[in-house]
Formats: structure tokens, sequence, C-alpha cells
């Protein structure tokens, strides 16, 4: 199974307001970057669509090291919050239904098809792609 690195990131002008996601890509010696924005979203709607997108863009079931600073999207994860939603069909434990739950289920359907393993990063510290994703989402916002 091919391995892939994949750093992601969302960005919101306000929240709910404009906002743009960026992915980063990388395969090999290949890099490869993806961006787009939304007129009206969230912060975690952008966070969520960096990673679908960049999940969406490979041919094949990969081996998926994914990188974000969305403690959002790691979590649902890594704190087994998924196995539960899917569990309780799509309920919070408090009962509630899900937010952006359309969103989760296409990450879901998506981490079925990869071998994905997710990683928290530090939002806006030294990592050059990370904040090169940041860069990403930010200038997607202002192409809206």
């Amino acid at each position: 199974m091919e391995k892939v690195i994949i750093y992601t990131d969302g960005a919101c002008s306000g929240n709910p307001g404009p906002g743009g996601w960026g992915a980063i890509l990388m395969y090999k010696e290949n890099q490869k970057e993806i961006s787009g924005g939304k007129k009206d979203t969230t912060n975690n709607v952008m966070e969520l669509t960096a990673v679908i997108e960049g999940l969406k863009l490979l041919k094949y079931p990969c081996q998926v090291e994914l990188y974000s600073d969305s403690a959002y999207v790691v979590n649902a994860f890594e704190q087994g919050w998924m196995e539960n939603w899917v569990k309780n069909n799509w309920k919070t434990s408090g009962k509630d239904p899900v937010k952006n739950q359309d969103l989760w289920k296409e990450l879901y359907q998506l981490t079925k098809k990869h071998q994905v393993k997710f990683h928290k990063v530090k939002g806006h510290s030294d990592n050059e792609f990370n904040n090169r994703c940041d860069e990403l989402a930010r200038n997607a916002i202002e192409k809206i």
C-alpha cells in the first residue's frame, strides 16, 4: 500500500463567514497543493472540507498520515467520537444530532477506503506545511 502524507487547514473570516481550506499532498518526491472556499461557512466546515478534498484526490487505497491543527477533526477519530456517532445513529453523547453530519459521513467513508492515521499539529507554530496550508486557506477566502 502506497504511503501518502497530507497536511490540511481551514480558515474563516468571522465564524460563520467567508471561509477557505487548503491541503498539501505528498507522495514520494511529489507535492500537490489544493484549496477552495465558500461564501458563508464555519471554521469547522472548512477544516473538514480540507481533509475530505485531500483524501478524495487519492486514486486508490493508501496508507495516509494526515496532519491537521483541528482538534475537532483529529479528536473525532483519535478519541473514538466517530465510532460512537456511527453506533448511536449520528447522535452525540447528549443525544443531539451530530453537527456537519453530511461532511462527517463523507469523511467516514473515505477513512474506510484508506488507512488514515490522524496527527494533531500545533496551529500557527513553526510547521512549514501547516503554515502553508493556512496560507492556502486564507488566500482562498480572498478569491471568493
